[in-house]
């Protein structure tokens, strides 16, 4: 059974995707610490590692044609 997250998709191949989703995550969760909502700042910052670490320390992308791609058909 795959991870909840698949960091490895196609999707996330472009790096300004990678680094999108990265920047969205930490800049919402700086601008909710400064609104004094800090659960959800914490909450959206630990989102941000957590992608960090996906996209771009443990980044493998799938090439085509294996798995998960035949369901492109």
């Amino acid at each position: 059974m795959g991870s909840f997250f698949d960091f490895n998709h196609p999707f996330f191949r472009p790096l300004w995707r990678r680094i999108a989703v990265v920047g969205v995550c930490a800049t919402w969760g700086a601008f909710e610490i400064w609104m004094g909502a800090t659960g959800w700042g914490v909450l959206f910052l630990g989102l941000a590692a957590l992608c960090f670490w996906g996209l771009f320390i443990r980044f493998n992308p799938r090439t085509q044609g294996e798995e998960g791609d035949k369901d492109r058909r």
